[in-house]
């Protein structure tokens, strides 16, 4: 983790002490006041909701050592004082998200670590979590937390890492050109992951081109002693490793990968088995969680973890005790003897198929539930994109539940494909949704949930789990 004197705490963030001696030094950094421990730095930042300023004196008392503010006022001082802490030291900014990023900068010079960095339309979180397990069965790994991936998560993950760190691996996201530029700026990744390019973010991007070009931003990154490992079976991969200079490592299902997930079946239990191979090496693989489509998530991972010594034996046995970010691909029961897929997170056209093809393949005692929401960021293409996907709804689902403006298209596709109309139920909202989810559950069913994150559908899991009085 960070630990860093007071000086040195000034001179990466062009901040000035306000409150508190010298001889400070902290080790670690919290931007949350309840997530604070002894000795560590606490980052006062203005959110939407709150302003970490009112939680200066909390963070103190609960045993932070410094803390960046942005502001330095009466009221903040005498908070300061009242927490009883003259050990302490209070350096202000002039933005608190650029301070954390200079320092995670600062640190991750100092890391002579591997740092892995992973981006892609889709499925780069779940292939997170299965490089981490696969490592961590002969490595000390630090990985982003959840979803952290964004401007301010980048550092924190970094600043996670200490001398007995084996390796960071750290995830990408972005909604705009230059996104991922300037997180590589701050990681300084020795190797680089793409999972696919889709069209996630085309409403902001604009364009299929613009938006490998922004992936492309990671691999131009990676220098000729590093390595880049791309999905083979993806056509767009072969104009990123036009632009590396670093070797190419392609993983998939094909038989000219370099890492290959083969022989894939589902199970009675929907879960998806397959053998890995590489070279003249082979392992078997059960994967814990559902969906054919994580066969290349694993291979993913399976190949970044060979580029880091491990065996396939090694990665076999991390995979099958994968743990998993919620609210993807998670699986459990109800009380009331339904089975919920949770993939609420987020969507777009090609993580949606995926989650029916899993949906289909999931045994069931009764029927088959799909409720679907709004994909965002599609632009022009949004109603194409809504209505072809409800013209697979069919294969997979018996019943169809809608949610939003944009999924009443995939309704529409859904009924122009067959689907009976007293089988579809378009909702305006989630509120209307859980209320014919309510009326509609029995026992052995098996419901999907899965939209955009706007959409907060896990307050429709959250209705399967407590329903309506």
């Amino acid at each position: 983790m960070l630990r860093a004197s007071l000086d040195t705490l000034t001179q990466v963030t062009s901040g000035t002490v306000v409150h508190g001696a010298g001889t400070v030094t902290v080790n670690g950094v919290a931007v949350d006041s309840r997530e604070v421990t002894p000795g560590c730095l606490y980052v006062a930042f203005r959110g939407e909701h709150a302003d970490g300023h009112d939680f200066v004196a909390a963070a103190l008392t609960a045993g932070a050592r410094a803390a960046l503010v942005t502001r330095w006022d009466e009221a903040l001082e005498t908070a300061v004082v009242e927490a009883r802490r003259p050990d302490v030291a209070i350096v202000q900014v002039a933005d608190a998200l650029t301070a954390v990023s200079a320092l995670a900068a600062w640190h991750r010079a100092r890391l002579n670590r591997p740092v892995i960095g992973i981006t892609g339309s889709t499925g780069k979180t779940t292939t997170k979590d299965f490089i981490a397990s696969a490592l961590a069965t002969k490595l000390n790994v630090v990985a982003t937390r959840g979803n952290r991936n964004n401007e301010l998560g980048v550092p924190l993950t970094l600043l996670e890492a200490g001398s007995d760190t084996d390796v960071v691996v750290v995830e990408m996201g972005m909604r705009g050109p230059g996104q991922i530029a300037a997180l590589c700026r701050i990681a300084s990744p020795t190797a680089a992951l793409v999972t696919n390019v889709g069209m996630t973010h085309i409403e902001v991007l604009g364009s299929q081109e613009a938006i490998v070009d922004a992936k492309a931003e990671i691999v131009r990154c990676i220098g000729s002693e590093g390595r880049v490992f791309l999905n083979g079976d993806d056509a767009l991969s072969a104009r990123l490793a036009e632009q590396t200079m670093a070797p190419v490592v392609t993983y998939g299902t094909d038989s000219h990968d370099d890492v290959r997930a083969v022989g894939l079946t589902v199970g009675e239990d929907g879960l998806p088995s397959f053998t890995l191979e590489a070279g003249d090496e082979t392992a078997t693989v059960t994967l814990p969680l559902p969906g054919r489509h994580n066969a290349y998530n694993a291979a993913a991972a399976a190949a970044v973890a060979l580029y880091l010594g491990l065996s396939l034996s090694e990665i076999a046995e991390g995979l099958g005790d994968a743990r998993t970010t919620g609210m993807r691909m998670e699986v459990f029961s109800s009380a009331g003897g339904v089975t919920v897929i949770n993939d609420a997170y987020n969507a777009s056209p090609t993580s949606m198929r995926a989650a029916l093809a899993t949906l289909r393949e999931m045994p069931a005692q009764g029927r088959r539930i799909a409720v679907l929401g709004d994909m965002a960021e599609l632009g022009s293409l949004s109603e194409l994109a809504h209505f072809g996907l409800g013209e697979l709804v069919p294969r997979s689902a018996d019943i169809l539940v809608t949610v939003g403006t944009c999924a009443q298209r995939i309704a529409e596709g859904a009924r122009a494909e067959g689907m009976p109309a007293e089988s579809v139920r378009p909702c305006a909202n989630v509120e209307e949704a859980r209320e014919v989810l309510d009326d509609l559950l029995a026992p052995g069913d098996v419901v999907l949930v899965k939209a955009s994150r706007v959409m907060q559908l896990e307050r429709i899991v959250e209705g399967i789990i407590e329903p309506h009085a």
